[in-house]
């Protein structure tokens, strides 16, 4: 899934059973070419290795931060036709106790990690090793991070002119008109068309079973006989699927916020169950704003917050804050602070200020940033082009009008603005795969770690539980009545000694433990401020 902290509002996965099927057969194993080429591709790779130097483009980075490239093959059952680089970054384990100085803490190989998306680029996650929270996993691990296929400078896909992709000011319908919905349908058209044009013969070829394989080419040229990964959102799920795929090359595995891989529910039905506990995070967010009416005024209880939103939604929409914030943008910034509870007090804030009649904090905290359209355009392509690659959508917009004016009469948050982010999928025109059915039998897999928020609305908790019914031996550790999406490394010290003592140790519960939630974020306006929490 998206990391919103990264790529605001748009993109989501999503899940309900709500939903018709999608069109399709039943899931299957990815063919033995590919397999056979991955094979050839990593025995390549562990041959070339990674030369790792300066970063092109990280001036005012720590100079710990190196940067190389891995050649993998466009498609995985030609091995060796034409080839592409994935850009790779790593920071060298620091050997140093963060606790006793004077004791070296011997070396445990690389840690690979993707920050999910589809689309999101795990290029600078390396310097994590600064933060406290990461010290003692950088003292003994090699920390990696890469741009996945398609992303940043690997290969990059594109579906439009990035001058094109922010729409600013544009609006949210909570309830969209028959016209409307058929501009969003000539839209997603569009934009359907605009990738088959850029990405050309390329365009089946970005999708989540590739993603794992290249992967496993990652870690030959790292030189390392067993991965050890750590993924977030969606990078769960290609980390299942690399777990399904390749089990004797797992060493230990981190699933953050998991995405749920029952081949029933990618992507469509995913998407719909996600709009749905969207409902259920935003009505966290407005039970807080109400308990701190004293300091926002924005109502008592959840439904007068409700009020004061869509009284700024309505205004918004007659006149767009700064000529670049309408309904969209808003709902946008507020999208975001359904992944993370520290933004609660910011986005908190600037509602009240604007509807105090100061528009500044909206319009810096939601107007859209000319100077990253190409960076958001490049993660959007992406995530377009590897969700409806990977599965079967229904291609008829009744199926879609259906189930989400079904589920938008209880969850009218989220549900709409999802249907327009994934509604090209309907008019793909590249092949569909079949997903993978992601299982695991008993000794086939090393113990692996689940993490979940029990209220995580971008990846909802039952993903969580289905996947630890999918792979075996698998160990899930849960934040009660939390909702912060990616939850490894974060305010939560019981979240993070399990994460510790699992890389560090190999230690972990028998099955599943349960941590209390991190502390709420503190209320803060311009006459009380607090510090907010660290996102995580």
């Amino acid at each position: 899934m998206r990391a919103a902290a990264l790529y605001s509002a748009a993109g989501s996965l999503l899940l309900t059973t709500l939903a018709a099927a999608p069109a399709g057969g039943a899931s299957v194993v990815p063919d033995t070419a590919a397999l056979q080429g991955t094979a050839i591709a990593a025995a390549r790779a562990r041959a070339a290795g990674i030369d790792f130097g300066k970063c092109a483009e990280a001036q005012d980075m720590p100079g710990a931060l190196k940067c190389g490239t891995v050649s993998v093959p466009l498609d995985y059952a030609d091995p060796n036709g034409k080839q592409i680089k994935l850009t790779v970054s790593r920071v060298l384990a620091t050997h140093k106790d963060p606790h006793n100085s004077k004791r070296r803490v011997p070396g445990q190989g690389a840690l690979v990690y993707n920050p999910g998306g589809p689309g999101g680029d795990g290029l600078y996650f390396p310097l994590v090793g600064l933060l406290p929270e990461w010290k003692r996993i950088g003292a003994a691990y090699d920390l990696v991070g890469y741009s996945p296929r398609g992303v940043g400078h690997s290969a990059p896909l594109s579906c439009q002119d990035p001058k094109r992709f922010f729409k600013a000011p544009s609006q949210s319908p909570t309830n969209p008109s028959e016209s409307y919905k058929k501009e969003r349908i000539a839209q997603a058209k569009a934009y359907a068309r605009g990738c088959s044009k850029r990405a050309g013969s390329a365009l089946p070829y970005y999708n989540s079973v590739n993603n794992a394989r290249d992967l496993d080419v990652l870690r030959a040229a790292l030189g390392e006989d067993r991965l050890t990964f750590m993924g977030a959102s969606y990078g769960t799920y290609f980390g299942a699927l690399y777990a399904t795929l390749f089990p004797s090359h797992v060493r230990r595995m981190v699933f953050d916020s998991a995405v749920n891989p029952d081949p029933e529910q990618v992507w469509y039905r995913n998407n719909l169950d996600q709009s749905a506990a969207f409902e259920e995070r935003w009505t966290d967010f407005r039970e807080w704003i109400a308990r701190h009416d004293d300091v926002y005024g924005l109502g008592k209880t959840a439904e007068a917050v409700q009020r004061s939103y869509e009284r700024a939604s309505a205004q918004l929409a007659a006149e767009p804050a700064g000529g670049k914030v309408g309904p969209a943008q808003l709902q946008g910034a507020f999208l975001t602070a359904g992944y993370y509870d520290d933004y609660w007090p910011h986005r908190a804030q600037a509602l009240s200020e604007y509807l105090k009649g100061d528009p500044k904090q909206l319009i810096g905290q939601a107007a859209p940033v000319p100077g990253a359209a190409a960076e958001a355009e490049n993660s959007n392509a992406v995530y377009t082009a590897v969700e409806c690659n990977d599965a079967s959508w229904p291609t008829d917009f009744r199926v879609w009008d259906r189930d989400n004016t079904r589920l938008a009469r209880v969850a009218p948050f989220e549900t709409w603005d999802n249907v327009w982010m994934n509604l090209p999928c309907a008019y793909w025109l590249a092949p569909r795969q079949q997903p993978v059915d992601v299982r695991t039998g008993p000794g086939e897999l090393p113990p692996t770690l689940i993490l979940a928020a029990e209220r995580d609305a971008a990846a909802p908790y039952e993903g969580a539980l289905e996947l630890q019914r999918r792979l075996s031996g698998a160990v899930l550790v849960t934040e009660r009545d939390a909702g912060t999406h990616g939850i490894a490394g974060g305010p939560n010290r019981c979240v993070n000694g399990y994460l510790d003592a699992y890389l560090l140790e190999g230690r972990m519960p028998v099955r599943r433990a349960a941590c209390a939630p991190h502390r709420e974020p503190q209320p803060t306006s311009r006459s009380r401020k607090a510090t907010p929490q660290p996102a995580s």
